[in-house]
């Protein structure tokens, strides 16, 4: 195992495939903070995408959270910083995640998501990115941005091709999180497994995948991206104009405060 801060990658050898063949486990690790991600370390989960992306003897990825979450979205704490006066500032942190998502949907490799937990916000957002989703049925998934005066733009985008219009904008506009039972009814996990299974089910798909051509594995996966690739071009270029605005009126920034204040009560 090597420890990148905030970030845990952990190579499984898959024999099957060939002998230096591996499964890269990589996980978020702020747990404290439900693995609630800043600037720094999402920048670290770049490079260890990266890293799988172009290493050949990598096959598959497998995307998970230490302790009870998967990930929360974004650390409030970061964001509540913002001044309203930088009308930069708001379009840097857009392109950040512009970047993420990029990655991660750039791997021609299979991904899976082993779901440990809360799953929420652009958290929620980039487990929707990965090719599959494995959680179990008390998991919390969901969009609650719009309670801490987040406007929903590049998660209208990520869940649309899954919800639907209609699903789409409950969830934005609600911020209700759903549990695992109602998330694969949705199509936001592709299976059910006992808590203490997830893992290591996620594990195994993942080997399974990683026995596929990977010819065949790259090219569909080059096609899906090809289907939305526009759309998150034009979700990103928006969500810098909306949030731009929306930091500047100074409203997100007093909501995310009030929000963090009641939780250190």
């Amino acid at each position: 195992m090597t420890e990148t801060s905030t970030v845990l990658i952990t190579r499984h050898p898959a024999p099957a495939v060939a002998e230096d063949a591996y499964v890269a486990e990589i996980a978020l690790n702020r747990p404290d903070k439900l693995n609630a991600w800043t600037a720094q370390m999402r920048g670290r989960l770049v490079a260890a995408l990266d890293e799988a992306g172009t290493d050949p003897a990598c096959r598959a990825v497998v995307l998970t959270g230490v302790g009870r979450a998967f990930c929360a979205g974004q650390d409030l704490a970061e964001t509540a910083a913002i001044d309203p006066d930088d009308h930069t500032a708001a379009e840097e942190w857009i392109d950040d995640f512009g970047r993420l998502f990029r990655t991660l949907r750039g791997l021609d490799k299979p991904t899976v998501a082993a779901v440990n937990g809360v799953a929420a916000g652009s958290g929620f957002q980039f487990a929707l990115l990965v090719d599959l989703r494995i959680g179990h049925a008390d998991v919390r998934m969901g969009q609650p941005e719009v309670l801490s005066g987040i406007p929903s733009i590049t998660g209208i985008w990520a869940m649309r091709g899954i919800l639907g219009r209609a699903k789409t904008a409950e969830f934005a506009l609600t911020g209700r999180l759903v549990d695992g039972t109602e998330a694969q009814r949705l199509g936001l996990l592709n299976r059910l497994v006992a808590q203490e299974d997830v893992l290591t089910e996620a594990l195994a798909e993942a080997a399974r995948l990683a026995e596929l051509p990977l010819g065949a594995v790259a090219l569909t996966k080059g096609r899906l991206r090809e289907l939305d690739d526009d759309g998150l071009d034009e979700a990103i270029a928006a969500a810098k104009k909306v949030h731009t605005a929306a930091y500047a009126t100074g409203e997100p920034q007093r909501e995310m405060a009030r929000f963090l204040a009641g939780r250190r009560r």
